[in-house]
């Protein structure tokens, strides 16, 4: 059974960074794409970001400048590296997967069939 796997999530300081990785196990990983969401407090869970299986990359107007996604085929694994932290930025973040081979880049919640359990991040002011 395919399944993704977050990690990396944590209590930061306001300007700090962190980086969160997704290991998926078995599954098409290579023609999938993948995607960021977060979802806080009391909120819909939203895009952050997203990559195809031909790097394509989109990100929220929010993260742009600060977040990047990445991904290493070989290790099966999508990564969202943060920078510049920000309390707003506090949430549990969600890997999607859509595994419709070679995609474009999806951004909204109901184009991915595969959810991750998700990471807290917590930045502090």
């Amino acid at each position: 059974q395919v399944q993704l796997v977050e990690s990396g999530g944590g209590l930061v300081q306001t300007g700090g960074s962190l980086i969160l990785s997704c290991a998926t196990s078995g599954g098409t990983f290579r023609s999938a794409v993948m995607g960021w969401f977060r979802q806080a407090p009391g909120k819909e869970r939203e895009f952050v970001a997203a990559i195809n299986w031909s790097g394509g990359i989109r990100y929220a107007d929010s993260v742009k400048g600060r977040f990047t996604i990445s991904r290493d085929n070989a290790k099966n694994t999508v990564y969202l590296q943060m920078i510049s932290l920000k309390p707003e930025d506090t949430a549990v973040y969600y890997c999607a997967a859509d595994r419709s081979p070679f995609g474009r880049v999806r951004v909204t919640t109901y184009e991915y069939d595969l959810w991750g359990q998700g990471t807290q991040v917590t930045v502090s002011s």
